[in-house]
């Protein structure tokens, strides 16, 4: 597994990779923050190489929308990562998330080391237990596995298509279910 690249400068950054349902959903959430190099929208997790938009939402594939984010450790922490992922899904829905139903919106955490599987599971344990849902956390955590980027209109579609993204994201009901269970922290439509 490759867990690390090495910019020109030293500075070692590393890979995270979050499915949480809708992947447009989930890319301004962890673009904001000083120390994330790249958020990129793509698809994982399945048996089809190089697959297409129209392939893994057809939910053939094994495939689910996924974001791969190029992080500075240094500065923003994988931990940090982690607590931003929970709060933008419903960790308890096998089934999708929100209005966007079946496997190819399901969540899940693909691990890119044994370190990051670790602070995971903790993770995990962490919020299972804290009695914020009533129900089993039915989230996986697996091994990274090849990630294929998707279509670049599907890339930063927040920036390139605000109003849409206003409306499909408004539609959603993700944002209340953030509100109610958690406040509104770090929710960052």
């Amino acid at each position: 597994m490759t867990t690390s690249v090495t910019q020109s400068n030293s500075t070692v950054l590393e890979k995270a990779t979050f499915a949480g349902g809708c992947f447009w959903c989930m890319v301004k959430p962890f673009d904001q923050w000083d120390g994330i190099h790249r958020v990129i929208s793509g698809y994982t997790g399945g048996h089809v190489v190089n697959p297409t938009y129209e392939q893994v939402k057809t939910q053939t594939t094994g495939h689910i929308e996924a974001v791969q984010i190029t992080f500075d450790p240094s500065i923003f922490s994988y931990a940090q990562l982690l607590d931003i992922f929970w709060m933008q899904i419903d960790p308890t829905d096998a089934g999708g998330q929100f209005q966007d139903r079946g496997e190819s919106y399901t969540t899940a955490i693909f691990v890119h080391s044994e370190e990051q599987r670790q602070l995971a599971e903790a993770s995990k344990a962490a919020l299972a237990h804290s009695g914020r849902f009533d129900k089993p956390l039915v989230t996986p955590i697996v091994d990274a596995a090849p990630f294929y980027e998707a279509e670049a209109y599907h890339q930063d579609y927040y920036r390139k298509e605000p109003e849409h993204y206003k409306q499909d994201r408004a539609a959603s009901g993700r944002d209340e279910f953030i509100q109610s269970h958690w406040d509104g922290s770090l929710s960052s439509q």
